[in-house]
C-alpha cells in the first residue's frame, strides 16, 4: 500500500526506517558515483555510470537506460577502467 508516495505496512505512519544490510557495498558503490562500472546480478550483468546509491539500491546510467539494482542481487562489481 502507498500512501503520500511512501510504503507503508499496516497502520505505520511516516517513512519507513530503512536498514543497511550490506554497508561495505553500499559504501563502495557510493564513493563510485561518477565513475563507470560492471555489476553482476544474480540476473546478468549491468553496466555504466554510477548515478545514485542508496542502502537498498545502486542507480546506473548507460546512454539513455537507467538501471536500478538491488544491492541484495549484486553478485560482484568493478570500476571499469
Amino acid at each position: 500500500m502507498y500512501r503520500n508516495g511512501m510504503y507503508s505496512q499496516g497502520t505505520q505512519s511516516g517513512p519507513m526506517n530503512v536498514i543497511v544490510g550490506e554497508p561495505y557495498v553500499y559504501s563502495a558503490l557510493y564513493n563510485l558515483m561518477g565513475k563507470r562500472v560492471v555489476i553482476d546480478t544474480t540476473r546478468g550483468s549491468v553496466s555504466g555510470i554510477v548515478k545514485d546509491a542508496k542502502p537498498d539500491h545502486v542507480v546506473v546510467q548507460e546512454y539513455d537506460s537507467t538501471f536500478f539494482v538491488r544491492i541484495r542481487e549484486i553478485v560482484w562489481f568493478m570500476p571499469e577502467s
